[in-house]
């Protein structure tokens, strides 16, 4: 039992560029609107503490370990799993250069367990549309920041 929700996004801006917005967490107020506020050192076994948005206005903390990090390249996190095998859950980032100037974002949520069917029954919507939003918002910071175009393709899902 698992809902996975996988997200790829093209970007036009240089593998770095998208790195550093991506783990620059002091500034995700201002252009992720999913995780407005995130506090981490990005180092395994080291706390990732996020306000989520996950339904309207409202916030709610959510703080999760990470597990992995490649620098420059990806970064895993997961919540400590609920006792019995009832939920456990992963998220990785990964930026993947893809020529000059051009990279791809993808995004990998993974929740397994018992009660999967009612986190996706739950929360599956407001996931899908945070994990869209988030990518878009990345896209958008990063492009700006390297002063090119906007006119990659919007987000590929898979």
């Amino acid at each position: 039992m698992s809902l996975v929700i996988e997200h790829s996004v093209k970007i036009a801006a240089p593998a770095a560029t998208v790195w550093a917005v991506l783990t620059d967490f002091d500034s995700y107020g201002q252009w992720n609107p999913f995780v407005p506020r995130a506090a981490c050192v990005l180092e395994p076994g080291r706390p990732i503490v996020m306000d989520v948005r996950l339904r309207g206005e409202k916030l709610r903390r959510q703080r999760e370990f990470i597990s992995a990090v490649e620098p420059g390249r990806s970064f895993r996190y997961s919540m400590k799993p609920v006792p019995l095998g009832l939920l456990s859950s992963m998220r990785e980032q990964i930026v993947t250069p893809s020529g000059a100037g051009i990279c791809h974002y993808t995004s990998h949520f993974q929740i397994d367990g018992i009660l999967a069917p009612l986190v996706e029954m739950l929360l599956g919507s407001s996931l899908r549309r945070g994990f869209d939003d988030m990518a878009d918002g990345l896209k958008e910071r990063a492009e700006l920041m390297a002063g090119g175009a906007r006119h990659t393709p919007a987000i590929e899902r898979r």
